[in-house]
């Protein structure tokens, strides 16, 4: 632990982390992360915050309150598990800051006050409402609107840290403990932020400060939000009146001062606040709360005032949205019919919020041209990203749930206008990209992102549609002409990918590889995207199977042509896209049995690509799918023919080597795992090679054991490296510093899954006079942490290297084994760990077949326990989990489960750590020699009988007597394997 820095020490290094000079500041951040392991340290941050007054100094408190929050978000409740938090805040520090941070907040500038309110509700987050019982009162004290002047920035800073505090009652599960903490804030709560709320509503025309105002007013709206997400309290139902009259006037409120005519982009302080109050009133009509139906047909023609109103402009799109969401969550729901039954309205909406909603604006087009990125993100199909298309589209699936055929026909209207307009005038394609958004909008009765279109709307003609105007589209060759046109038509195939044939998919894939040469990236884009989606499309097969529909067959004729036009878009290194290379490796998927004439290239292609991202990793999607493209072509060859390793090993090892000399950390696991795959398909006696033996030494290094991330992988690589080279790990003496990373990943609650990875492949590769000499310091670590934290997982982990180690070694050097620790030990473990796990949680697949087998053994492989009669009912016991096992029909026993065998799931980047899904390893089944571990239990139980006749039988009805399946079940068993237990 370092000395405490004093305040003119870290006011210098914090100077210095502002230097233009890299070097300096680098030191500088290096000096600040080695003082916060030191007692005191956030305090002296805090006071240096609060001290320092000069105007001069406003940076250097600025990064002190952005290091004072870092210090909250790692320390204050840091993962017991996480080996890199070294971030420490004593109890007396912790009561000393939450006595005294509110304070602070209120005193600072702004910028450093949105720093010190996120800090509030981190510390919030883990210690309020139970161990922070001042926090409510004292936020809650400070909001003051009768103080002359009114401390604008001390409402809106106390506002904001609610906001932030509160946000966590959204989104979550409903429990106790939930509905506890929500109590806690509405008794204390309620009253003030609804009194603040009519307060800042009443002054918001009197008042100079409206800006901050309308500020004020937006958080409060958030506050009501949070606190009304789970179920409307009561306070807020008897003052609802109230509430509504404020929100009406705010959904009503002018003022030409405040709007900003040159602004196109951000949205101005009427509009912010009008968006939160449509939120609310959107939450209480999605729940159906009774006591706001008086209301929704008065906020039913406010929003829609709202609509008519809002411009073309991105400053408007929040409030768009969220309009247009409040009347699709009414219109869709029989019981708000009548609001929507008068004539003319489903045409007035058409008119007024339909078409201009779904029209290309000038700010799409500049977007679709100079921030395709940015495009693609609202636009595309499975996005989350809210935009007016999206909204509008829901609107009219709601108007076709309640009023179909009305909704169908005036859209038809509108659709054959349009298409008339553009054929008469082909500069009107504006016209024609609005009608193919109106058959999406009404087409679709059900779909979902990952499968498409399941139900189509009966009064449309969607193939007639698609071959009348998107086909045609499709097959003009010039890619400049009408490229916005281009790229919904070809979203408009990936959507209905599930209403083409296969015959229409092989039409269509020409087309659309043709359009992975446009050089507009939206367009290439969406075509990359429409073929991987139709590479996943499936069709129904025998026995309840799924097949492509599209298969590695039907995609080989196009396969040239397909990799051409994906890798000339790659090879464009100023656009780093993610639905390319996720086509990438969806065609070498699908394509597996017919890649061999084609690796090389790929290979060479990708390995360019890998060099080109390992020098500035931008896009973590991207590079997830860039080595999932890797693992298939390596799975996909190597599979067929193990020699294809060594041409792997020769491609990809410098760019291997150079991502971890370099220390690019967020490659590393990757590099990992596609190692441990190419180790795992090296010839079968080939040994580790110079390659892989000279990494392993390095590999132990505890710097990289220490990075989570890497944990994963870099246990899996030492698992293959045992499968393939365990004699020369011996030979070279790493089994001990393996040994060593075996008790460094035990010690954690996060890593000890991967411990007996690694434990299980020395038990099962590893010659046992090299590792038996240290099985009592093993056994030794695996019992303290048994003893230390007995939780369901690690009882699972641990009783299942024993299962492995008796089934290897037997039960007789279980129980010799144990007792050198303890006499005794071996029985101990089972009566009050094995077999109470096996009872209340069977195990399934191979770990079931790796129980049966050694609890055979403990079973007919140990004198011992039947020559005392104080062990027999150990036995008795022992015998009811095995055959609990066998009968279980959730155990699959004897089925080997392949981690990665399908390849539909959903394959992308996660932060925490990225498997990637094509480098999976089958499981191996450790006992390949017993092809059915229950048939070889009744086996041994027939022999140990006919070797002590009748004395066994008793002991056999005490095992099975508590579930009557049992006794049947193992009866069946043995007469179907042909032997009896007598």
């Amino acid at each position: 632990m370092t000395a405490p820095l004093t305040p003119s020490q870290l006011q210098h290094l914090l100077t210095q982390s502002l230097s233009p000079d890299a070097s300096i500041r680098k030191s500088s951040e290096q000096a600040l992360t080695v003082a916060q392991t030191s007692p005191g340290h956030a305090l002296t941050v805090l006071r240096l915050i609060s001290d320092l007054t000069d105007p001069s100094s406003l940076p250097i408190r600025q990064s002190a309150s952005i290091h004072f929050k870092n210090l909250v978000k790692k320390g204050w409740n840091p993962d017991e598990d996480d080996l890199n938090s070294v971030v420490s805040i004593n109890p007396n520090d912790r009561l000393l800051i939450k006595n005294n941070l509110v304070e602070l907040m209120c005193t600072v500038p702004p910028a450093i006050q949105s720093q010190i309110g996120e800090a509030i509700a981190l510390i919030a987050s883990s210690d309020f409402p139970k161990q922070w019982d001042n926090l409510l009162p004292d936020l809650i004290g400070r909001l003051n609107l009768t103080s002359q002047p009114i401390h604008w920035d001390v409402i809106l800073g106390v506002l904001l840290t609610m906001n932030s505090i509160f946000k966590r009652f959204r989104y979550v599960q409903r429990s106790d403990a939930l509905y506890e903490d929500i109590l806690y804030v509405l008794v204390r709560l309620q009253e003030p932020i609804t009194k603040l709320f009519l307060g800042l509503v009443g002054m918001l025309e009197g008042v100079n400060e409206k800006v901050e105002c309308l500020a004020a007013l937006r958080s409060t709206c958030r506050i009501f939000y949070s606190l009304n997400y789970q179920d409307l309290p009561e306070y807020f139902e008897d003052h609802m009146g109230e509430s509504m009259e404020g929100f009406a006037k705010l959904l009503q409120y002018k003022n030409p001062a405040l709007v900003d005519d040159s602004e196109e982009l951000n949205p101005g302080p009427i509009d912010q606040v009008q968006v939160a109050v449509v939120q609310v009133l959107n939450l209480y009509s999605n729940k159906d709360e009774e006591p706001f139906l008086p209301f929704l047909p008065k906020f039913t023609s406010l929003v829609w005032n709202l609509l008519m109103n809002v411009t073309p402009l991105a400053k408007h799109d929040a409030l768009a949205t969220i309009s247009i969401r409040f009347l699709s969550g009414l219109v869709g729901k029989l019981m708000h019919k009548s609001l929507f039954e008068g004539e003319g309205t489903l045409a007035e909406i058409f008119g007024k919020i339909v078409i201009p909603n779904l029209m290309i604006r000038e700010i799409d087009e500049e977007r679709f041209e100079d921030d395709p990125q940015e495009f693609i993100l609202s636009d595309m199909e499975d996005s989350d990203a809210e935009s007016r298309r999206k909204c509008t589209q829901e609107l009219l699936r709601a108007m076709c749930r309640q009023f179909e055929q009305q909704t169908t026909a005036i859209c038809s209207q509108h659709v054959n206008q349009m298409l008339g307009q553009f054929a008469t005038d082909k500069s009107q394609w504006k016209m024609k990209d609005c009608s193919i958004h109106l058959m999406l909008g009404i087409a679709i009765r059900a779909e979902s992102s990952q499968f498409g279109v399941s139900q189509v709307n009966d009064g449309v003609n969607v193939m007639d549609f698609f071959s009348g105007h998107v086909l045609t589209e499709l097959q003009e060759p010039d890619m400049d002409c009408r490229p916005m046109v281009k790229a919904t038509c070809i979203k408009f195939v990936s959507i209905f990918r599930n209403q083409f044939t296969k015959d229409q998919f092989g039409a269509l894939m020409p087309l659309l590889i043709a359009h992975l040469g446009s050089p507009h990236v939206v367009a290439h884009t969406y075509a990359a995207a429409a073929i991987e989606k139709m590479l996943t499309s499936k069709v129904d097969g025998p026995n309840n199977t799924k097949l492509p529909k599209f298969g590695g067959s039907d995609l080989k004729p196009f396969l040239g042509n397909l990799f051409t036009g994906l890798f000339s878009i790659v090879e464009n290194v100023e656009n780093e896209n993610e639905y390319v290379m996720k086509c990438i490796m969806r065609a070498l998927s699908s394509a597996k049995e017919f890649l061999l004439e084609v690796v090389q290239i790929v290979l060479e292609k990708l390995t360019e690509a890998l060099g080109r991202v390992a020098k500035n990793p931008k896009n973590p999607q991207y590079n997830h799918y860039l080595f999932e493209s890797i693992a298939v072509l390596i799975g996909s060859v190597a599979s067929k023919d193990a020699a294809h390793t060594s041409a792997f090993e020769q491609f990809l090892f410098p760019p291997f080597q150079h991502i971890l000399r370099m220390e690019v950390v967020e490659f590393t696991p990757y590099v990992f795992q596609l190692l441990a795959q190419i180790l795992e398909y090296r010839p079968e006696g080939s040994g580790l090679g110079q390659a892989y033996g000279s990494l392993l030494p390095p590999l132990l290094t505890p710097a990289l054991w220490e990075r989570k991330g890497n944990i994963p992988a870099l246990a899996r690589l030492l698992v293959a490296y045992f499968s393939k080279g365990s004699t020369e790990i011996v030979q070279q003496n790493l089994l001990i510093g393996i040994l060593g990373v075996f008790q460094k990943l035990i010690s954690s609650k996060s890593s000890e899954a991967y411990a007996f990875d690694v434990l299980r492949a020395i038990i099962l590769y590893v010659p046992s006079e090299a590792f038996m000499p240290r099985m009592k310091d093993i056994l030794q670590i695996l019992m303290m942490r048994l003893q230390q934290g007995k939780t369901p997982k690690y009882v699972g982990l641990v009783t299942h290297f024993f299962a492995l180690f008796i089934g290897k070694f037997g039960s007789q050097t279980y129980l010799e084994q144990l007792d050198q620790i303890q006499p005794g030990l071996g029985y101990m473990i089972l009566t009050q760990v094995w077999i109470p796990r096996l009872q209340s949680a069977p195990p399934t697949r191979l770990e079931a077949k790796t129980q049966v087998i050694s609890l055979t053994q403990l079973l007919c492989k140990t004198p011992s326990m039947l020559a005392d009669g104080s062990k027999t009912p150990i036995w008795s016991q022992i015998l009811g989990c095995a055959v609990k096992i066998i009968v279980s029909p959730d155990s699959h026993l004897n089925a080997l489960s392949i981690e990665g065998a399908d390849d539909d799931v959903e394959i992308g980047y996660d932060a925490t750590f990225s498997v990637l899904h094509f480098a999976l390893r089958p499981a191996k089944d450790p006992f390949p020699e017993i092809a059915d571990a229950s048939a070889s239990l009744v086996q041994s139980l027939a022999q140990l009988c006919a070797s002590q006749p009748g004395q066994l039988t008793p002991l056999i009805q005490q095992g099975l007597q508590s579930d009557p399946k049992m006794a049947a079940g193992l009866e069946s068993l043995c007469q179907k394997v042909g032997v009896s237990l007598v």
